[in-house]
């Protein structure tokens, strides 16, 4: 990357009003960074407890998510597949609330599931998706991961808002999702 790209993409953060982004893989101490960071950040900026509440939870979420997406490629060594085990996490502040942005490659196979909960989520008002929630934590066989497949609907849930996402075909076998939640 040229200098002239670095200046570029600090522009381009600055004019996005991100306050924190991270590519890499995600572990258990990132998460616990990005954590105590964003925690730090509010309470500089002098958010409100509330505001503040809501962004971290549904920034754990995302996380998490994140976070058991990239162990399901654990096994992956090959340098050319280190990239599936990557993921992007952008936070950025606009007027009234945050935006928090994520990505990652997900198997074509496991997209299209996705996308059909994803538009069910975003189908429903703020009782439907907390009777959806009720119902799929009822119905659902906890994984090995410890989930029930409720981060979604949780993250719906919690931020007030519809989920904003996208399936980026990137080869035959995988996509990249992009998900903004956006919170305020």
């Amino acid at each position: 990357m040229s200098l002239v790209n670095v200046y570029n993409l600090y522009r381009t953060m600055e004019e996005e009003h991100v306050i924190l982004s991270f590519k890499g893989v995600v572990t258990a101490e990132l998460l616990t960074s990005v954590l105590h960071i964003m925690e730090s950040r509010m309470e500089t900026m002098q958010e409100p407890p509330k505001m503040r509440k809501k962004v971290f939870n549904v920034l754990v979420e995302c996380l998490q998510n994140l976070y058991h997406h990239v162990d399901e490629h654990k096994d992956l060594i090959d340098e050319n597949d280190l990239e599936k085990r990557s993921a992007l996490v952008m936070i950025s502040k606009h007027e009234g609330g945050f935006m928090i942005r994520t990505g990652n490659y997900i198997d074509n196979s496991k997209a299209v599931e996705l996308k059909v909960k994803l538009e069910t989520i975003n189908s429903m008002d703020k009782e439907e998706l907390r009777q959806y929630y009720q119902d799929s934590l009822e119905s659902s066989m906890i994984s090995t991961k410890g989930t029930a497949g409720l981060g979604m609907i949780d993250i719906a849930r919690k931020s007030g808002n519809k989920l904003d996402f996208e399936f980026l075909n990137v080869s035959k076998d995988n996509s990249f999702f992009c998900l903004n939640v956006k919170i305020d």
